[in-house]
């Protein structure tokens, strides 16, 4: 995770995000949190708020908003049935974990208020969808629905986001998703960055009997799960594609009346992430492909004729890691590619010696980040990278969303060097956050594609108008929501792009075993 606070205001220095400098620095932070169960959450928040300059002391007298015992009683059942580890942000911590932050008699500059229970002095309450405390974490995501993360001074607005997961229906890794994201949420708005999104209505606090009903929709889709896995190849992903005789989905926000034809597979492999280019004469679409035997994408092309696709997808770039999301462009006389190489912790580029294969590594353009489906854009006289980034990604912490928070970085050439945004992270929102495409210009405007992970990852298709975009800021409005249907049968939609003459998506597949 890149060191969100030396990108911001030192925290020391915090800015106001709503409002220009703050009246006082903070130099002397205090953190309500519940004492009868602190959480390594709560350690970890301590930590990277000391290691960002603050004096941070807490206040662990018995608080409100803490959960019931049956939810570690789903928890545990979760981490037995699906092998989770139980050392996660929701572990409890040993006695004395936290003795090196012991309550200072110091009057604090700023108190974070995680139990919803401070009623003077300088406070920021922390509230998901309206509500204090983690079990407010947990009813919105048992209500179905990603929960907004809001800190707000008495009545007035500090930051919001939409905390997210890649595994929602799972209640104790969506849980401690949450919990990673609030860390980067806390740190991002104590430096200054300026987040907003709109709050749900706040869902009932869980009782005793909807957790218990919880637990055995876990023990019966486990059953499911596994069921499933006997019989098909999951996850499978396919690619849609159509010629263009008309609008594309852009200017149509629906699906084309005449639908979409598939690129075949042969079931062992899937294809996810496409990207036409038009260049060197030639047509060539590059994909992920994902032979199951192995479990590691590489990238994959073929030349699209008059027709469609000439045959059958060919290895084009591998690498010892997982390869994915092919951002390929033509610059300079060359052919270029970002493929997303989260695994790895770099954004590389490649450029093509022998196109459409021939691929060699030019530059690293970021290093130790966990990036997923960097995109470039040239606007504004420098190229700018998209790209959404996991934190806590270590053998220690594998926990927290890669699709809900967007970080940007600039540079005067697309070889770089990238600098970040200081106002990183422009945006946590699991709903329009991570890329799914090349940004378009259309009449005027910037439109971005992306991915609204809200029901899962790779649920639907957002298109976001971008309203601004420079060095003092990002903004963006969702304009239109595409999800699967009649026209593109299946529950998955999650990435858009086109050629001169084809346009492409994809979504989920079903690949029987039998096969």
């Amino acid at each position: 995770m890149p060191d969100l606070g030396k990108q911001g205001a030192d925290l020391g220095q915090a800015r106001d995000p709503w409002g220009g400098e703050r009246a006082r620095p903070i130099r002397h932070l205090r953190i309500r949190l519940d004492g009868t169960r602190p959480r390594r959450w709560h350690r970890l928040l301590l930590d990277r708020l000391t290691a960002r300059g603050l004096h941070v002391s807490f206040d662990d007298r018995p608080g409100l908003g803490g959960l019931p015992a049956s939810a570690e009683t789903l928890f545990r059942l979760e981490a037995l049935l699906g092998r989770l580890p139980l050392d996660g942000p929701a572990a409890p911590l040993p006695p004395g974990a936290l003795t090196a932050y012991r309550t200072s008699s110091v009057a604090p500059d700023l108190t974070l208020d995680l139990c919803g229970d401070i009623e003077s002095g300088s406070v920021w309450r922390l509230a998901y969808d309206g509500a204090c405390g983690e079990a407010a974490l947990l009813a919105a995501l048992m209500a179905g629905h990603a929960p907004v993360a809001a800190l707000s001074e008495g009545t007035r607005p500090i930051a919001a986001g939409r905390l997210g997961s890649e595994t929602p229906g799972t209640m104790r890794a969506a849980f401690e998703d949450g919990l990673m994201r609030t860390i980067t949420f806390v740190a991002a708005a104590l430096a200054g960055a300026r987040l907003a999104a709109e709050p749900g209505p706040a869902p009932p606090t869980p009782t005793p009997a909807a957790i218990g009903t919880r637990a055995l929709r876990v023990l019966a889709r486990s059953v499911v799960y596994r069921l499933y896995r006997l019989c098909y190849r999951a996850p499978h992903w396919r690619v849609g594609w159509r010629r263009l005789d008309g609008p594309d989905l852009i200017d149509l926000r629906a699906h084309p009346a005449s639908g979409w034809r598939g690129l075949p597979d042969d079931g062992r492999r899937f294809y996810a992430d496409p990207f036409p280019l038009d260049a060197d004469g030639r047509t060539v679409l590059f994909v992920e492909e994902y032979p199951h035997a192995t479990g590691k994408g590489v990238i994959s092309a073929v030349t699209l004729g008059p027709d469609g696709p000439e045959g059958t997808p060919r290895p084009a770039l591998e690498e010892p890691w997982h390869l994915s999301y092919p951002f390929v462009f033509a610059r300079d006389g060359a052919v270029w590619m970002v493929p997303e190489a989260s695994r790895n912790g770099t954004v590389d580029l490649y450029r093509a010696r022998a196109y459409p294969g021939g691929w060699t590594r030019e530059a690293t353009l970021l290093s130790g980040v966990t990036a997923s489906d960097a995109t470039l854009l040239e606007h504004g006289g420098r190229w700018w990278l998209f790209a959404t980034v996991r934190d806590g990604a270590t053998a220690r912490d594998p926990h927290g969303s890669f699709s809900d928070t967007l970080c940007l970085w600039s540079a005067p050439d697309f070889r770089g060097p990238f600098a970040p945004h200081p106002n990183n992270p422009v945006l946590i929102d699991i709903a329009a956050a991570r890329p799914a495409g090349r940004v378009v210009a259309r009449g005027g405007r910037l439109i971005r594609p992306v991915q609204d992970n809200r029901a899962g990852y790779g649920a639907a298709l957002a298109l976001a108008r971008i309203d601004r975009l420079d060095d003092e800021g990002f903004s963006q409005t969702v304009e239109t929501i595409l999800r699967p249907g009649p026209l593109w049968p299946g529950t998955r939609l999650h990435t858009l792009n086109r050629s001169r003459n084809f346009e492409f998506i994809d979504g989920s597949a079903r690949a029987p075993r039998w096969r």
